[in-house]
């Protein structure tokens, strides 16, 4: 199973497409390891730089329809290799977040208020998240502040996780 613990990147920022993670024109890269310093290239919004604000961060908090657009595996693949295990948002396209959880990644959805909260209280501060899998919920710290939210995965998604994806759970069970 993959590591759900680390620091936060907060993307403030709803319909980040498929191709603001893994620009197309990288698409021809034959290797995940080939897409790593191209994730987020394309992203533009005020205050974002990847260069900057991607390296040592393991977890990225964003808006709603995150992973909309093209429907490929490379965008899933782009935030692997570059150690990010983890998304928090609204909401995903449907096909970004299955190959998320096929890929043994977790893409978890909280209510719109509680996002709000989130980036209320976190958004401006060094922020970690610790992941309790097994009691579903997610302990937030900052600042010395520190904060539980539950979330919930399906069955088949959580089977997904464990077994560290698809490939590997149909190894054990087919």
């Amino acid at each position: 199973m993959k590591n759900f613990n680390g620091q936060v990147l907060f993307l403030d920022r709803a319909d980040i497409n498929t191709d603001e993670l893994i620009p197309a024109r990288y698409l021809t890269e034959i290797t995940k390891e080939a897409l790593k310093p191209y994730l987020l290239e394309d992203l533009k919004f005020k205050g974002f730089d990847p260069e900057k604000d991607i390296s040592g961060k393991s977890i990225i908090i964003t808006r709603s329809n995150f992973g909309c657009g093209s429907s490929r595996e490379h965008a899933p693949w782009a935030l692997e290799v570059n150690g990010i295990n983890l998304l928090i948002a609204e909401s995903y396209a449907r096909i970004f977040r299955q190959n998320m959880f096929n890929c043994g990644m977790m893409a978890v959805e909280l209510p719109a208020g509680e996002i709000d909260r989130l980036f209320a209280e976190f958004s401006d501060k060094p922020t970690i998240i610790e992941t309790d899998f097994a009691n579903n919920r997610f302990i937030i710290k900052a600042d010395g502040k520190e904060s539980e939210i539950s979330f919930s995965i399906s069955g088949f998604d959580r089977a997904l996780v464990e077994a560290g994806g698809w490939v590997d759970y149909a190894d054990k069970n087919y």
